[in-house]
């Protein structure tokens, strides 16, 4: 039986350990964290994602969790709608879920036949032609036939593999951050948006509580991904002087523990593997800005999954050739989706607000 190590347990950390221990493989899965991560806005689970995430028996639990969001409504700085914009979602052509509740849900099905190791890391690779051996933060050294850097834009395993991260993520001029509502919102069914020229903030609905997302245009900068009290300050000076309800949210976001802050980046390597290790996710190609990425992870890691089992070492081509192909849409349409939703001027934002009244659905 061979082993392989996935390296985080996120979207497609746990969607490609269900189906690897599910075809076999003995699964060892490291994630830095503590436990599963509670932050993060809404996405989508849709298009190739749909049959993956159906043959895993999870699409109640999704159903159970799923926001019942509709329409993105646009608003002035007196709270007043300029446009309503129907979703994909709201027309049942996919599902949107909490990033919290998908990826806890996707740990779920896959933590019965997989070992997970919480609040621990990849110190060290070192592979030969038969394995990798690997040296951890924190348990004893192990050798597994094949590692998977699923850990996301700052992966651990494609700095060790392929070298530094500036040599392979290119930073849009973009930052987000979420955190929760700390409520329930006014409207269940509307995600609200308000921008300013550069700048958006938005509160989705979901379940039991709301979100609020900070998305803005700024001079790229070196900010550790883990430094709450700096990402914290960013925002506040980014949006001081913005209407609407603004300084309201600020404060939700001053008060906040479950802050997640990144700038909005494209992963371009021109190879997702090297050997008997393999990149598959935002490690190899984050390219979203809109939630379709969480799609992009399931249906990735159930395609690396398939090609494994069929291909074995020689899998890690048959994947990336077809998973690059539903890549390269999305990233052909980043730079569209950032001119749509953060408009960089005054003249850019009003003429988005009136193709916004002429629109009936989202693509």
């Amino acid at each position: 039986m061979e082993n392989v190590l996935i390296c985080g347990a996120g979207v497609a950390g746990s969607t490609l350990a269900y189906w690897l221990a599910r075809n076999g493989f003995k699964v060892t899965v490291v994630e830095r964290a503590q436990g599963m991560r509670s932050s993060g806005n809404p996405v989508d689970v849709r298009g190739p994602a749909l049959p993956v995430v159906e043959a895993m028996g999870v699409v109640g639990r999704l159903r159970d969790v799923a926001t019942r969001t509709k329409r993105v409504c646009l608003l002035d700085g007196d709270g007043r709608r300029i446009a309503t914009v129907g979703l994909s979602a709201g027309k049942g052509e996919g599902l949107e879920v909490p990033r919290s509740d998908l990826v806890t849900v996707l740990y779920e099905a896959a933590s019965g036949d997989a070992e997970f190791l919480f609040d621990d890391t990849i110190a060290a690779l070192r592979q030969d032609e038969r394995g990798v051996d690997v040296t951890f933060d924190r348990a004893a050294p192990r050798r597994f036939d094949f590692v998977i850097g699923a850990d996301g834009l700052h992966s651990a395993v494609r700095r060790l593999t392929f070298g530094a991260e500036r040599s392979f993520v290119r930073p849009m001029g973009i930052f987000v951050a979420t955190t929760s509502f700390g409520g329930s919102v006014d409207h269940p069914e509307d995600v609200l948006l308000h921008n300013t020229p550069g700048r958006l903030v938005a509160v989705h609905p979901s379940r039991d509580h709301g979100g609020i997302a900070f998305i803005f245009r700024a001079q790229a900068e070196n900010v550790d991904h883990r430094d709450t009290a700096r990402h914290k300050r960013i925002v506040t000076a980014a949006y001081g002087d913005a209407g609407w309800r603004v300084p309201e949210l600020l404060e939700r976001l001053q008060e906040a523990d479950d802050v997640f802050f990144d700038a909005v980046s494209v992963v371009d390597l021109p190879a997702w593997s090297r050997g008997r290790i393999a990149l598959v996710g935002d490690a190899a190609s984050c390219v979203s800005l809109l939630g379709e990425g969480s799609s992009l992870a399931i249906a990735g890691a159930y395609t690396l999954a398939t090609a494994l089992t069929s291909a074995s070492s020689t899998g890690f081509g048959q994947y990336e050739a077809e998973h690059r192909a539903r890549v390269r849409p999305a990233r052909r349409t980043a730079k569209m989706t950032a001119a749509i939703l953060v408009p960089k001027t005054g003249i850019g934002l009003a003429t988005r607000n009136l193709a916004a009244r002429a629109w009936r659905w989202s693509v």
